[in-house]
Order: C-alpha cells, then structure tokens, then sequence
C-alpha cells in the first residue's frame, strides 16, 4: 500500500522537488515569453486599482497585521475581482485538495492548494500565498509539486507566488517537465509600483491562453 505524505514534509527542498518529480530548470530562453512582455497598457482604472492595493497593502505592514489571510483578503481578492476572473468561463476554487502519486517510489503525495482558476474545467492558474517574511522562492517546490498534480490534459501550467509584498510567476511543461521563473516583482520599490507589472502578466497570460473542453472538475474529484 503506497505511503501517503503531506507535500510539505515530503518535499522541503527544490532539489528533493526536481528529483522526485523528475523536474528541472528549462534551458530553453523563449519557454517563459508570457512575462517578458511587450504589454498593452493598463486602463486608468487598473492603475488606480494597483497603486490602491500597494497603499492598502503597506498599510497593514507597517500595522504587523500580514498574514497569509489576510494577504488573501486584502490583495489576492481584489486582483482577482479587478481581472474578472470570479465571472464566467473562469471559476475560483479556494483549498483544492489534490494528489499525486509518485510513480517508481510507492508513495501518494497530498496537500491543499491556497488558490486554483479553472477556464472551461481546466486548471489555468495556481496561487499560492504565504506570509510576510516569508521568501517566495521557499514555497517554489511546493508550488511545482502542486502544479504537477493537475488531473487535466493541458501540458502547461501557471503558477504565481506572492506574500502581498512579492509576486513570482511560474511556468511549468506537465511533458517535458521543465519549468521557468519570471523575476520576482515587489512592493517594496520606492517609485515604480510593479503591482502594474504584475496585473499586466496576468492580463496577458489569460488573454492568450486558448479555451479547451475538459471533463467537470466535480466529477474528477469523485474519481
């Protein structure tokens, strides 16, 4: 009988992720296109959304009252409300339980996902939030094994990272199990709000992903 372990004790490092999993760093310089741009601009009201957020977000840092909560309350939320992805094709679910079997080592791997988009049944974008202090780059091997477990058939995932103060985009090929990272985006510049940067790779990376058909997610959690 497999043993079942929880992914964060399973997989604590992003070697133990790359040998388990089988994964590894793209080589590839175009894998990752969808962050590097050029973008459409940002509306005005998008720009104002952003610079709120940032405003909103340094105020509960300089109160110590960030929390991986309320990272979810205060930011996460009205991102998601700002891009319209409450609304149809996309549908938000909050703690998906997944997990993956590791195939040669007779071990079941579990864990709950902070944040998954689903378009047309499909998983599209993973988020994972952690609390302040907390290194986005840590949660990097979660987040793959996570992104590994989908039960879809679209070959490439989506991932994004974030504490409310940084923001880390991932790109995972489920086939040829190569990943790539974008730069890590911060709140904490004293000019330039990359929240911008942020919204505007979301945009993009929704805008150009092609609508499939798959199986009900209900009926695949049933399975």
């Amino acid at each position: 009988m497999p043993q079942v372990l929880g992914v964060t004790k399973a997989i604590t490092n992003l070697t133990k992720a790359q040998s388990i999993l089988k994964l590894q760093l793209t080589t590839q310089p175009n894998f990752f296109p969808e962050w590097v741009g050029p973008f459409p601009d940002l509306t005005l009201a998008e720009i104002e959304g952003c610079d709120r957020l940032r405003t909103r977000y340094q105020y509960y840092q300089a109160e110590g009252a960030i929390t991986e909560s309320t990272v979810n309350l205060i930011m996460v939320a009205p991102i998601l409300e700002m891009l319209h992805l409450y609304d149809p094709p996309y549908l938000i679910r909050g703690e998906k339980y997944i997990k993956i079997e590791i195939e040669d080592q007779d071990q079941i791997l579990d864990g709950l996902i902070d944040i998954l988009i689903l378009q047309n049944q499909m998983w599209f974008i993973l988020l994972e939030t952690k609390r302040y202090g907390f290194s986005v780059m840590q949660a990097l091997p979660q987040t793959l094994t996570y992104m590994m477990s989908s039960t879809g058939n679209s070959e490439i995932m989506y991932g994004l990272i974030t504490t409310g103060e940084d923001y880390l985009f991932v790109k995972l090929n489920r086939q040829s199990r190569e990943y790539d990272l974008s730069d890590k985006f911060t709140l904490s510049t004293r000019r330039e709000n990359q929240l911008h940067n942020v919204i505007q790779i979301l945009k993009h990376v929704i805008s150009n992903r092609e609508p499939q058909q798959y199986p009900n997610p209900e009926t695949r959690d049933q399975q």
